[in-house]
């Protein structure tokens, strides 16, 4: 009977190193979850599952699972991304919900649109018409768009899509990007509440680097819900060719 128990309390015992070894994992390492919106088209589709890597930044209370946000927030080896990372980061209206934008400007930089074209410290990016796609809305539809590759100061490259040159979204005032904020944009130019849009209009406005929880780098796999049958686990869903790929930017 002895030996029972004490079998008994391993059991928990191994269970519990297991949950506490996961919930590190998750903490410090790495952390997955799917995309709902396709602001991030055509980069990330709606149904993608992706890693991000939660120590390219440093740590804050965002980078927990279970974290939070507040003004003046602190990193714990803390560095700012790049520009054209794609990252995750706690939403500054509801610190409980987690987007994933791409970052366009870094402190300093001085950020507008024009006719369309993004603008960093007064030079207009490089952008290269690509064939036209298909945009998919958060409602499963589908609709064209105009389909450009963009090159950022950096040399990152990257494709956008815009459903019009001369949208709401497409003429701004110059932002001057303070220290401690990014600028984040979606790739999806016209489809894509970032900071152009303030947060009491259900964007994001300026970012703080303190709601930062890391870098996508990697797409776990995909599944396309709108397609007939495309439910997890069901094959007509599944898109095999974004398995294990890299995001372009990260």
């Amino acid at each position: 009977m002895a030996e029972k128990k004490h079998g008994w309390k391993r059991e928990v015992a191994e269970y519990a190193a297991i949950i506490v070894a996961v919930l590190a994992l998750r903490t410090v390492l790495v952390e997955a979850r799917y995309i709902p919106s396709a602001s991030m088209e055509p980069t990330l589709l709606i149904g993608d599952e992706i890693v991000t890597n939660k120590f390219s930044y440093g740590y804050s209370m965002a980078s927990l699972p279970f974290g939070s946000v507040h003004d003046g927030a602190t990193r714990i080896l803390g560095h700012n991304p790049r520009r054209g990372d794609v990252v995750t980061f706690r939403w500054p209206g509801d610190g409980s919900e987690v987007w994933v934008k791409r970052v366009i400007g870094l402190p300093g930089d001085h950020i507008q649109m024009i006719g369309g074209v993004l603008h960093i410290n007064g030079k207009a990016v490089g952008i290269t018409p690509a064939p036209a796609g298909m945009a998919e809305d958060d409602d499963g539809s589908s609709r064209p768009a105009l389909h450009f590759i963009e090159t950022l100061p950096n040399g990152v490259t990257h494709q956008i899509y815009q459903f019009s040159m001369d949208g709401p979204l497409s003429e701004t005032p110059d932002v001057l990007v303070p220290d401690g904020y990014l600028f984040v944009m979606g790739d999806d130019r016209d489809n894509s509440s970032d900071s152009r849009v303030p947060v009491d209009q259900g964007g994001v406005g300026l970012l703080p680097v303190g709601n930062l929880i890391g870098r996508v780098d990697w797409i776990l796999g995909s599944w396309n819900f709108a397609a007939p049958g495309g439910v997890m686990g069901k094959l007509e869903g599944i898109r095999w060719g974004r398995f294990f790929s890299a995001v372009k930017g990260g």
